[in-house]
């Protein structure tokens, strides 16, 4: 008679099963290729059709009088570039203005007057450029007037500059942290739900099936629920992996994403808190599989599980904007909100280490003494085939 297994042997054996069982389907593997193809040519479109300048004003001047220059050196000074064309004469500038070529025509006239023709208003933006390159040019032509040098006057307030020193400022990268921190809170959503749910399903399939029983001869019923948590969980691992080397990569090979640090953190942040929310999850999702003997019968079980996590996508979502918030941050200290709302955080750069590793802890313990609970509850439920199990009956002594 063969000796027992010892109990690691035994849940690896379970795990590898239900690893190997997922990832050779070819519904999984098709499925996933082609969201690995679309997410590969979601980004590279992004880069083609997302990633060019902003328009930059047309402006039309007739004649080559220095206020090409002034016009010129006044929006690149304001952080406005224009895009300038000389005309030979204004009937050419208005026929370009007609057809939308040009957005406005400059014609100077005497006295350092200019005549702006436009087809309907011009930008209120692009006229303050020209009023203050028009008012630059006559005060330029007065001081010539006057036997003063322009050049002398510019170099002597050269050095009357105002140098801004912001109190709080502005992060650069903050625009591309908080899309690294949609697209996590969206995968961690999906990923907890949908694998937390194939633990309910697998349990259940087991038992209705009474495969269960043939397990149980050879296992303990812990040794069973362990290794299907570990052994579906490692599935949604390498699927979540597989989403973040292909999207962070894609994103960063076209210049979509330039924090380069900012990115793999974030897609290392992301892996480790799915590990932690599904373990969360799934020994509830086992209990929750293990008290009923029909599929279709998981969900008066599991039901409240999927109301805790929507709150969580909402929550989440619902903090992107200001992640620093009062209520985000103390709902990102309890379990199982830390799951959804700490990655956010971490991506937005406003998540303390202190804080970090305090989550992480409490995670850890309250999934422990859950995973306690779902084990008793799994335990008593998992045999008892024909009805759903109460949770009294679950819970019981």
């Amino acid at each position: 008679m063969s000796a027992p297994l010892s109990a690691p042997r035994a849940i690896g054996l379970v795990a590898s099963r239900e690893f190997l069982t997922q990832v050779q389907k070819k519904s999984f593997l098709i499925s996933n290729a082609i969201i690995l193809i679309a997410i590969v040519a979601g980004i590279v479109a992004m880069s083609i059709f997302g990633g060019g300048e902003e328009d930059r004003p047309a402006v039309g001047i007739v004649g080559g009088s220095s206020l090409n220059a002034t016009l010129g050196a006044v929006g690149e000074a304001t952080g406005t570039p224009l895009d300038i064309t000389e005309l030979p004469d204004a009937d050419a500038g208005r026929a370009q203005v007609t057809e939308g070529e040009l957005d406005v025509v400059l014609v100077p006239g005497d006295s350092g007057s200019v005549i702006a023709l436009t087809e309907s208003d011009i930008d209120t933006t692009l006229k303050t450029l020209i009023d203050a390159a028009v008012a630059q040019e006559a005060q330029s032509a007065a001081l010539t007037g006057q036997g003063v040098d322009p050049a002398d006057i510019a170099a002597a307030t050269a050095e009357a500059t105002v140098t801004v020193e912001a109190i709080d400022p502005p992060d650069p990268e903050q625009g591309e942290r908080m899309i690294l921190a949609i697209v996590a809170v969206i995968l961690l959503y999906m990923q907890i739900l949908m694998f937390g749910m194939y633990v309910a399903m697998g349990v259940v399939e087991e038992k209705s099936s009474r495969v269960v029983e043939l397990l149980l001869s050879t296992l303990r019923p812990l040794q069973l629920l362990w290794g299907k948590i570990l052994g579906i969980g490692a599935v949604g691992l390498l699927q979540l992996a597989a989403y973040g080397v292909v999207g962070v990569g894609a994103a960063l090979a076209t210049d979509t994403l330039t924090i380069t640090g900012t990115a793999i953190s974030v897609f290392a942040g992301t892996l480790g808190w799915f590990v932690l929310g599904f373990a969360f999850f799934a020994v509830l999702y086992a209990a929750a599989g293990s008290m009923v003997s029909r599929q279709e019968d998981v969900n008066s079980t599991s039901g409240p599980l999927m109301f805790i996590i929507l709150a969580m996508f909402f929550a989440a979502f619902s903090s992107i904007d200001n992640p620093d918030a009062t209520w985000s941050t103390v709902l990102s200290w309890i379990p199982p909100f830390s799951a959804i709302l700490m990655p956010l955080r971490i991506a937005a750069g406003v998540a303390s280490p202190f804080q970090i590793v305090g989550t992480i802890v409490l995670m850890i313990v309250v999934t422990a003494l859950l995973g306690v609970v779902a084990a008793k509850i799994y335990q008593r439920s998992i045999l008892r085939i024909g009805r759903t199990v109460t949770w009294k009956e679950a819970l019981g002594r």
